[in-house]
């Protein structure tokens, strides 16, 4: 190929929808449509972007589909088959499996004469009986990939290509744009949320989900003995705000023991004020921009997710210039060797949750008591991020060369 290309991504969401996978592929599109290229992504309806609509250069094009082979797919399976079938696209590249966009292109892919590339994404449901069946069938569709790309070199996704005797194999990581972290200036967030200049700042980012780990870290932030005043700042959206999704999300979450995080932070809160500590929680969902100054202002990054692939807010603290404490959750242990930004730990929060919580609550303190090495951290991280070329205007450079078969 050359000059300019017809460039076709598929994921489940996509931009305004908030999340990885929908960041991952808008800088993809949007700088890829930046050089000229004619991009075009197929994804899921959302209710602040018309169906067929230009996105900052990109063609955004939704389809009421929903659900997977293993759940069952509803919505207009067939018309998602035929517009990959009759638009001349040069390059596809989808992202994830077990999600509408990748399975209900499965049956056409062999039809389609376009390079064809795949991001796995984790194979979150490998070990999962339901999608047994499912597994068993990857290796044929992968075959019918082009190009599979990884985000880590030591997941179970790569690690299945591998012992499948796939070989069109690169490993990519994720990244951060540049743009947002060229500076150290956090513009005064602190008091544009009201936190009081001399409280130590930790942050933990994420949708409001129990998976997502707010929980822990707000109960590990209780228990913390602390040495000076501290806020603990949880930002988040809310995914499907509808009355019975929202009420749904609530009963599971009180079985699990999880009480609204609005009542934990308040018991919390009580708490200290009682025996004198100072303490405080602030849930929120600002704006990318002054989500970007928290990373900058935080003293710690705090993450205790249980379900990533390679998540992006622990590059960002890095770039931030932020140490970040995580969860060993993806590839969090590879994250940090490349950063040299983040400590681990090695508690699995799936197994023995109060057990994580605990080593949390142990580690914050910790790292809070030792602010020249977490200064370090964060020094090395920033550093990192640029030597490591950790950057989307890089990282895209790759993306678009596999695209166009020049790798």
């Amino acid at each position: 190929m050359s000059g300019a290309s017809r460039i076709l991504l598929c994921c489940e969401h996509y931009s305004p929808s908030v999340g990885g996978v929908q960041e991952v592929m808008r800088q993809i599109g949007e700088r890829l449509a930046a050089k000229g290229h004619e991009v075009t992504v197929a994804t899921s309806p959302h209710p602040q972007r018309g169906p067929d609509t230009i996105r900052n250069g990109v063609r955004v094009v939704s389809f009421p589909i929903s659900g997977n082979r293993v759940k069952g797919l509803s919505g207009p399976v067939k018309e998602y088959q035929t517009f990959l079938q009759n638009h001349t696209f040069d390059a596809i590249l989808i992202k994830a499996a077990q999600q509408w966009t990748f399975d209900a292109a499965i049956e056409v892919l062999p039809t389609i004469a376009a390079r064809k590339l795949f991001i796995p994404c984790g194979f979150s449901g490998l070990s999962n009986p339901a999608y047994a069946r499912y597994f068993e069938d990857m290796p044929q569709w992968l075959a019918m990939f082009d190009g599979l790309i990884f985000y880590a070199n030591d997941y179970q996704d790569i690690a299945f290509a591998r012992s499948h005797g796939l070989t069109r194999i690169h490993c990519l990581p994720n990244g951060v744009d540049e743009r947002e972290f060229s500076d150290t200036d956090s513009h005064d967030i602190k008091k544009v949320l009201g936190i009081e200049p001399h409280h130590d700042l930790l942050l933990s980012v994420g949708s409001l989900l129990a998976a997502k780990g707010h929980w822990e870290v707000l109960r590990a932030f209780g228990q913390a003995q602390l040495s000076r005043p501290t806020t603990l700042v949880i930002n988040g959206n809310v995914p499907g705000n509808s009355p019975g999704t929202v009420l749904k999300r609530a009963f599971k979450h009180a079985l699990s023991g999880r009480w609204p995080l609005s009542w934990e932070a308040y018991w919390i809160e009580a708490r200290c004020k009682k025996n004198e500590l100072a303490k405080r929680v602030i849930i929120t969902n600002v704006s990318r921009a002054d989500l970007v100054n928290l990373y900058k202002a935080a003293d710690l990054f705090v993450f205790a997710s249980q379900v990533e692939y390679s998540p992006l807010v622990l590059f960002e603290a890095a770039a931030a210039g932020t140490a970040f404490l995580s969860s060993l959750v993806g590839n969090s242990l590879e994250i940090a060797e490349w950063t040299q930004a983040g400590t681990i730990i090695g508690v699995n929060s799936n197994i023995n949750r109060l057990e994580f919580q605990c080593e949390l609550s142990r580690k914050i303190q910790e790292m809070l008591l030792n602010k020249t090495c977490i200064d370090l951290m964060g020094k090395n991280g920033r550093k990192n991020i640029k030597s490591n070329e950790l950057t989307w205007s890089k990282i895209c450079e790759i993306y678009s060369d596999l695209l166009l078969n020049k790798a």
